[in-house]
This record gives structure tokens, C-alpha cells and sequence, in this order.
């Protein structure tokens, strides 16, 4: 999702994030979801930016909305959210040079045309990619769609070339509707997906679809929607309900828009999750949040067709946040993606990436923290 981002607005914000986190700043939670077996310890060890209007290929380097690591290569795989407006839509393999101490270089090893399911590139805005996962020898990747020309969203497997390989199917109530009495809102769709050890797929809503509930306000949280794939056939087998946070700041001198959803999954185990929160107040910024899930005990309503209308006890994901890259002193621009890589010395990496919306004043900017202990992992 591209937040509506005025320059006036971005000047002000980034003339306010000033101060900065110091590197070696360590953030620790001591008992996640009330486990006090599975401390998480993260330390900050540096960002990396790449400008607006940097050329890559031809072609602005920009949006980057999801990001994966190969463990078996030490590359990583970064797909852009441009609607194929500056180029066909496409997804980066990127050379991420660092050590224990951060970020030392993020280059760029080659550009890859994402293509349909008739092997062309997908013509102007047809598609709007938000996510990528490494998927055994292929890629996973999922495009928001589009509520306002009634396109729904998708999830589809491609080859490491770019090529259509199969597509997972739709849960009956997400496709968009002209009187948004059912399916998503726009802008709101399938932003993360998460491979997890044993197999399954999920994939997330960024908001409440219409028949479920508000998206987030300043007083309301949103009820997204957490579809679970089987990954062999591409068939829905669960949903569960994620509770996203009511929206953390109002917007200030004389700012309108505000908004918060979530943008991110990253599987620590089986049932164990990272996900991020991206919120944003008009001449304020952005709020940027990582919190811990656990699906263990959470409600299956894959068959409640409307949880506005249901009267059945839900338990949603057990939640507990971890990181809000503000309260430390840092300035995160658009942070969209993360995930789990190791630097070149094996140190494990929480990695972190936003999307500039081609805005030039902004920047695809890259944070980096130390794994010191994060549950789930075997580190």
C-alpha cells in the first residue's frame, strides 16, 4: 500500500527525526505473549539508503514492499509495488553487504519482469505487487489488486526467471465489490505473506475486508483477515483473525490523513510469527511497530462469512509488541518489509526496508538489528 504522502508533510517529518538511534542499542521482552522461556533481544546495528531517483536497469529503483533472503546464496529477493508505471511490474535480486555492525553496501545483481499467466508482462496497472518469499525452488509473491477497478487480489507462485507457474485460489468474500458490502478495501489486500517451516502458506489482509469490520481509526481496531494456504494444492484450509492496532497518531498542523495496517509477516516457528504495523499521520510520520503473534488457540472463521454479523466467541492471534522503531530514537521512513537474513560473518539479521513511493523526498532506506535471541529460531 502507498501512503498518501504530501512534500510539505515529508520535509517536516524528516526535519523532526533528527536524532537518532545509536548503533549497539540493545531492545529487549523479557516474556513475549507471557512466555518468559523465549526472551527476544535485538540490537540495533545500523541503516543504508538508496535515493530516490536512483537508476537501475533503465529504470527508477523504488517501491520496495517485500523482501526475502536465500540462505543457501546469502542473496535476497525484493519485489517493487509500481503498478508496471515506470517499468513492467518486477522483483530485484539484491547483493546486501553486511557484517555484525550493520550495513555496508546494498547493490543490485539483476531485474526480473514478473510475467502473466500468458508469459507477457502485466500491462499498466493491473497489478500491483506487494510481497515475495522464496518458495523451495521458485518465488511466492502476492499483488493487492486493485477495489477502486474491481481487480482482487492474488496469490501466485513464478519461477526465479519471472515466469507464471500456478496461481492459489480466492476465499469466497475477498473479491472487491462496487458497493462495498463484501471483500477488500482498496489499498488493503493481501500486503504480506509468510512461508512457515512445516509448509503451509499464510497470506494477510492490510485491513479489515468491508463485511468484517472498520479499518483502523484513531479509537477502533481493524480485524484483518490471516488466510492459511496448503501450499501443494493453492487451497484455503483456515483464517484466523489478526487484531491490527487503532491507528497511534492523529495528524497535526492541519494534516488530514492517517492510517495504520499491517504490512508484514516473518514465521519464527510453526505458530510463531513477527509482524509489522505501518501507521502514518499526516506532518507527523510514520509509526513503525514489529509485534510478536502465536496462532496456537486462535479461532478458525474461515466459515463466518461476516464478522460484523456473527455472534460466535472469536479468539484472534495472541499479540505482544516488541520494537517501535520511534520510541528507540530512529526516523523510519515507509517500512513495509522484513525479514531474516545473516550477515557475512553468520550474524542473524532482522532486516528491515521501505518503500519510497518514488517520492522524491523520501528514500528506500534499510535498518538492520542483531538477533541476540528471538523464539523459535534455532540460532
Amino acid at each position: 500500500m502507498k501512503s498518501l504522502l504530501s512534500a510539505t508533510a515529508l520535509i517536516a517529518v524528516l526535519a523532526a527525526g533528527a536524532h537518532a538511534a545509536e548503533i549497539g542499542e540493545t531492545i529487549a521482552v523479557d516474556c513475549p505473549i507471557n512466555d518468559c522461556d523465549a526472551p527476544v533481544s535485538l540490537t540495533f546495528a545500523g541503516e543504508f539508503a538508496i535515493d530516490t531517483g536512483t537508476m537501475v536497469d533503465g529504470v527508477e529503483f523504488g517501491g520496495i514492499s517485500g523482501i526475502d533472503c536465500d540462505a543457501a546464496t546469502g542473496r535476497y529477493v525484493a519485489i517493487s509495488d509500481d503498478r508496471s508505471q515506470k517499468a513492467p511490474a518486477r522483483f530485484y535480486e539484491l547483493d546486501i553487504r553486511s557484517s555484525a555492525d550493520g550495513i555496508e553496501d546494498v547493490s543490485v545483481v539483476r531485474t526480473v519482469t514478473l510475467k502473466d499467466e500468458d508469459g507477457s508482462p502485466f500491462a499498466e496497472k493491473t497489478v500491483d505487487p506487494e510481497q515475495i518469499r522464496l518458495f523451495g525452488d521458485n518465488l511466492i509473491w502476492s499483488s493487492e489488486g486493485d477495489g477502486k477497478a474491481m481487480i482482487a487480489p492474488f496469490v501466485r507462485i513464478t519461477s526465479t526467471d519471472g515466469d507464471f507457474v500456478r496461481a492459489f485460489t480466492l476465499p469466497e468474500g475477498f473479491a472487491p465489490s462496487e458497493d462495498h458490502a463484501t471483500g477488500i478495501r482498496n489499498n488493503n489486500a493481501f500486503e504480506s505473506i509468510a512461508v512457515l517451516p512445516e509448509g503451509d502458506v499464510l497470506v494477510a489482509n492490510e485491513a479489515a475486508l468491508y463485511q468484517d469490520g472498520p479499518a483502523s481509526s484513531l479509537t477502533t481496531a481493524s480485524p484483518s483477515r490471516i488466510v492459511r494456504y496448503d501450499a501443494e494444492t493453492g487451497e484455503p484450509m483456515a483464517q484466523y483473525i489478526y487484531m491490527i492496532d487503532p491507528i497511534p497518531h492523529a495528524p497535526v498542523d492541519g494534516g488530514a490523513w492517517n492510517d495504520n495496517g499491517l504490512s508484514d509477516m516473518m514465521p519464527l516457528d510453526d505458530t510463531r510469527l513477527l509482524v509489522s504495523e505501518r501507521s502514518f499521520a499526516e506532518n507527523r510520520g510514520f509509526t513503525i511497530r514489529i509485534f510478536m503473534i502465536d496462532l496456537d488457540g486462535a479461532t478458525d472463521v474461515s466459515a463466518i462469512a461476516s464478522l460484523a454479523d456473527s455472534e460466535e466467541t472469536i479468539v484472534p492471534v495472541a499479540k505482544t509488541q516488541i520494537l517501535d522503531l520511534g520510541a528507540i530514537g530512529l526516523a523510519p521512513d515507509n517500512i513495509e518489509a522484513m525479514t531474516i537474513g545473516r550477515s557475512e560473518d553468520g550474524t542473524p539479521l532482522l532486516l528491515l526496508a521501505s518503500d519510497n513511493n518514488f517520492n522524491a523526498e523520501q528514500k528506500t532506506q534499510f535498518l538492520a538489528f542483531r538477533i541476540e535471541s528471538l523464539p523459535g529460531l534455532n540460532r
